[in-house]
């Protein structure tokens, strides 16, 4: 059980990095289907107003906080958080695909354009050997009923993934999986953003000292102010109102994250813990070397 609060009208889990990981290993260990979702100012902006976004994070089972303004909203609020607790998939990619490697997890790449849904598979593969991959590019027929998707949630499901990763951008992908999450027969679902992108070389992020002086946003729209100048300069009055609510009462608690999903197979998960826990301090010795 992770605590779970509202921030600036939103949900998000008190998680850091080493539990995400932790959190997919023992729910592929134990056979478990299970949603992991990511809350930032973008995503509680557009929640105001989009109820089937509201619905997604209503059943995620995990809420990172993949925001550092959001991160320093919930420290001045009195919540014990670290930067440890600033979990996406550019913090724990490398924790997380060893992991796979390891364990010879069946992971499927939905999502990007072709060209580049191909290219990270690739690129992935040559540096992770024992991941089992499969992809799909994210151009084609969201709606629920069509042959397109149709074909392709069964596609995901022949596949059988411990792990479906989906990156289509917010709010398009985590809309997919709320939508399809009970017709696919496996796997942890995470909605990615721009993973995929990031992994063929498509798109640079932001280099890691943007991040801890909160200026990532600055980055990525001195790359793309076209697309994220309402992003970044407009939607974040919005969460005015929210703000104050927080301001006038402590962070409320949420309903509690859960496991979803019945268990279908018996293997143990404490030397999964054990090794996820070392792996990632080796990882944290490595980067500070």
């Amino acid at each position: 059980m992770f605590r779970r609060v509202n921030l600036l009208g939103g949900p998000v889990d008190l998680v850091s990095q080493r539990e995400v990981i932790r959190f997919i290993a023992e729910a592929v260990a134990g056979g478990r289907k299970a949603i992991i979702g990511n809350q930032n100012l973008h995503s509680l902006e557009i929640s105001r107003r989009n109820a089937d976004l509201r619905a997604f994070f209503a059943a995620a089972d995990l809420i990172e906080i993949d925001s550092m303004p959001l991160l320093h909203w919930g420290r001045l609020l009195g919540l014990r958080l670290s930067r440890s607790h600033r979990s996406t998939y550019l913090d724990w990619r490398d924790q997380f695909w060893g992991e796979a490697a390891r364990l010879g997890w069946r992971v499927f790449l939905l999502g990007a354009t072709e060209g580049v849904n191909s290219e990270a598979i690739s690129r992935l593969a040559s540096r992770w050997p024992g991941v089992v991959f499969a992809g799909h590019h994210g151009y084609f027929d969201h709606a629920r009923g069509s042959s397109d998707n149709q074909a392709l949630v069964e596609r995901i499901s022949a596949f059988r993934p411990d792990v479906l990763l989906v990156g289509m951008g917010m709010p398009l992908q985590e809309i997919w999986i709320e939508q399809n999450y009970a017709a696919l027969d496996s796997g942890v679902v995470l909605s990615v953003g721009a993973a995929f992108d990031y992994e063929a070389g498509a798109q640079k992020p932001a280099p890691q000292i943007y991040g801890e002086l909160c200026l990532e946003w600055l980055f990525r729209l001195a790359h793309d102010p076209r697309r994220l100048f309402r992003r970044y300069l407009v939607e974040p009055w919005a969460l005015l109102a929210p703000a104050l609510t927080d301001l006038t009462r402590r962070p409320v608690a949420a309903r509690s994250s859960i496991v979803r999903g019945s268990k279908t197979k018996d293997r143990p998960t404490r030397d999964i813990r054990a090794h996820v826990d070392k792996t990632l301090a080796t990882d944290k010795l490595r980067r500070a070397a």
